[in-house]
């Protein structure tokens, strides 16, 4: 982290390597081209400039396979760019179904974020490394982009939806957090740092740390506390749908509509109920906008999420 100045950061992840290695790549090919344009401008500037006002330039025809050629090689480099590019975004948005999820709230002007074991932390994040890790993020109030430049991960994280990144830390060592999206007068102070740490030792930390219950052991509080449970129950005369064994799993609304439980429907379900309502049940439930914040809505998720059939 306090390592002097450096050109680029260090690479700290399984993803960073890939993308410099297509950053490099990129500016290879402009710098080759550039080099190139501008050397033949020169070229032809002084081969071909007019010698005296009577000489009459020689027409010369045109070449089809030069044509071709200078077509072709820009078409094939830009699918190399494209193929790609579209194979790192993809890697960069798919995290390993094994990876360990966190969730992160941002507000002015500090990283608010909780372990799936139920420690808490702000502006800190430690995870171990060859472990993949998914961040699940929102926001409080504006929008703000949760930024490892070492990992070259960085999401914006927008009011009213969540946000949601991956990555697998490969050394140990303490790297630099960012907000990189202005946020206000104290954006510059929205900053902290990733602790990596080797399997063992982020295992030390954890048991060493303030004992915290599990994240769906609270959301499960929550859940009750709001009173949640009264109309979601596994019964045929609830006035909710059954919340067990239904994220990930597709429902079918009053619209004829189908969507999939994600965390996305759960927090609109909670602040917008009405907005898409299950079929077979009438718009009944009240929102809690207003009533619970963003931490609450991600633990309330956690618990869902925890629901499985036996």
């Amino acid at each position: 982290m306090n390592k002097g100045f450096q050109l680029f950061p260090e690479q700290a992840s399984t993803l960073a390597a890939q993308v410099d290695y297509l950053y490099f790549f990129l500016i290879a090919v402009s710098l080759f081209f550039s080099v190139l344009i501008f050397f033949l401008i020169y070229v032809f500037a002084v081969r071909y400039r007019r010698k005296s006002e009577q000489e009459v330039p020689e027409q010369i025809p045109g070449l089809l396979k030069l044509e071709i050629l200078w077509s072709v090689i820009p078409f094939l480099l830009c699918m190399v760019v494209f193929v790609w590019g579209a194979t790192l975004y993809f890697d960069t948005y798919s995290p390993p179904k094994d990876a360990l999820e966190y969730y992160v709230v941002g507000k002015q002007w500090m990283w608010h974020i909780q372990h799936p074991t139920g420690q808490r932390e702000i502006n800190e994040l430690h995870v171990p490394t060859g472990q993949p890790i998914k961040l699940t993020m929102a926001t409080e109030d504006v929008i703000h982009s949760f930024y490892i430049p070492a990992f070259r991960v960085k999401r914006d994280v927008v009011p009213g939806r969540y946000t949601s990144m991956w990555f697998e830390a490969t050394k140990p060592g303490e790297y630099h957090l960012f907000c990189a999206e202005y946020c206000g007068t104290k954006h510059s102070q929205m900053r902290g740092r990733v602790v990596v740490m080797e399997p063992a030792d982020y295992q030390n930390w954890l048991s060493g740390g303030v004992a915290n219950e599990p994240l769906e052991v609270i959301g499960e509080k929550k859940f009750r506390q709001l009173a949640c449970h009264t109309c979601h129950v596994d019964k045929p005369d609830a006035r909710g749908p059954s919340l067990v064994g239904v994220f990930g799993e597709p429902v079918r609304l009053q619209n004829g509509q189908t969507v999939t439980v994600d965390e996305t429907y759960i927090r609109e379900s909670i602040l917008n109920p009405n907005a898409k309502i299950a079929a077979g049940y009438r718009p009944v439930m009240p929102t809690f906008k207003g009533q619970i914040d963003e931490v609450g809505l991600l633990q309330i998720t956690a618990y869902i999420k925890s629901l499985t059939k036996e």
